[in-house]
């Protein structure tokens, strides 16, 4: 995670952007109001499949139950 405040990313937004797409940071913005993330749009559309993914009734257990599955059992031979 890179932090940075908002005079210098402002400064250097260009450069704030492309270390989110391209190499996956994440930018923490700080400003005295508050602050701010920057994340990809392909990062942020992972987390909100993710948490939609989560909040469907069982998935949760679902996942957690083929998790423990072994590999071997998982696996169709022909």
């Amino acid at each position: 995670m890179t932090n940075t405040d908002f005079t210098a990313f402002r400064n250097r937004v260009f450069e704030y952007v492309e270390r989110a797409v391209v190499y996956g940071d994440v930018v923490n913005v700080t400003t005295k109001h508050g602050n701010a993330v920057l994340i990809s749009e392909e990062d942020y559309k992972n987390m909100v499949e993710t948490l939609n993914l989560a909040s469907a009734p069982g998935m949760v257990e679902s996942v957690k139950s083929a998790a423990a599955e072994p590999l071997e059992d998982c696996i169709l031979y022909d």
